[in-house]
């Protein structure tokens, strides 16, 4: 799967100030599809289309929105990859607002088969050049409120596997990696499925002072190549070490694509984007596709605001140049 893009966050996350999903962005996807990339992954809460935990009778409103999703991405060229970012029972983020745990309750995982093979059934006229589908974002063993094993979040992917070829034997599936999507999963090496990484090594850089993770309190700004207080260094070396693993299941014969990655807005660019250079460069060299989280944010090459970057306005957009450049710069074909 070596197709490069973006995450797009059209249906990423129901809460109260957005009780409905908005519409695909046209001029984004046509800016995507003229910077010469072909993929958009489309992570959802199912909470849109699900009221109480009643699993079995989703929207078809909202249902419809991820239809014109689909077709938009499709006119554009690009590959749609729908991904359950909060899935009945999971979610990476406030698990603990769910009613049951995926990876041990029978519940969620009949409703997390059904949701799938809910959606085989309705897009099976699709070809796989078009969507594919990326089961559940970021799987982890979340104590106390959502416990998994790697031996139970497999179960649950080969259940669901069998659920989707069950009604559409050749749609093309993504799983993401274990502890968060980091880590390679040589156990579902046989499955059939793209494996789905992380490039988010080391956290130090790419969510410095991001408040929803443990690296908020990190009084100095870090540099790349980075040395910790405790003598221990991040640099090219060890982001080969980090991806020894995937290159292993690769070896297996594994499609690898790179679902996620991205740097947080409050480091400095210049350090951002020497960190860019090595990760992109290395992605590259081991023909891997990526998909960027996200086009426009804090993540983004659209406005993201990180300190000392310049600027171009380029097709409407207050693009990072520099930022744009290096992340073509991976693209092979």
């Amino acid at each position: 799967m070596p197709r490069y893009g973006f995450n797009f966050l059209w249906i990423v996350m129901k809460h109260a100030g957005a009780p409905m999903p908005v519409e695909a962005d046209l001029k984004q996807l046509e800016f995507v599809a003229e910077e010469g990339f072909d993929f958009v992954r489309i992570p959802c809460d199912y909470k849109y289309w699900t009221d109480d935990f009643d699993y079995y009778h989703p929207k078809e409103e909202i249902l419809e929105y991820i239809d014109r999703y689909i077709e938009a991405c499709s006119s554009f060229g690009l590959h749609a990859c729908l991904n359950l970012h909060r899935a009945p029972g999971f979610c990476i983020n406030n698990a603990d607002r769910e009613k049951h745990n995926l990876w041990r309750d029978e519940e969620a995982q009949d409703a997390f088969a059904w949701t799938w093979k809910m959606f085989a059934q309705r897009y099976k006229g699709i070809p796989s050049e078009r969507l594919s589908f990326d089961l559940v974002n970021e799987p982890c063993n979340i104590p106390p409120t959502h416990p998994c094993t790697r031996a139970d979040h497999e179960r649950v992917i080969r259940r669901t596997i069998d659920a989707i070829r069950s009604v559409d034997p050749d749609r093309q599936i993504v799983i993401d990696g274990f502890n968060g999507g980091s880590d390679a999963l040589p156990e579902l090496a046989d499955v059939g499925a793209i494996h789905s990484g992380r490039g988010y090594h080391p956290f130090e850089i790419s969510h410095f002072k991001a408040g929803w993770t443990d690296t908020s309190n990190q009084p100095d700004l870090p540099d790349w190549p980075l040395t910790k207080k405790d003598g221990s260094r991040y640099d090219l070396d060890s982001l080969r070490e980090h991806y020894r693993p995937w290159r292993e299941v690769e070896a297996k014969g594994v499609p690898v694509h790179i679902g996620e990655f991205g740097c947080f807005n409050i480091i400095s660019n210049t350090v951002a984007m020497k960190w860019f250079a090595d990760l992109i460069g290395l992605f590259r060299e081991y023909g891997w596709g990526y998909s960027l989280w996200n086009f426009n944010g804090a993540f983004g090459i659209i406005d993201h605001g990180r300190p000392d970057t310049k600027w171009e306005n380029y097709k409407g957009y207050k693009v990072d140049r520099e930022m744009l450049e290096i992340y073509k710069s991976g693209m092979i074909g």
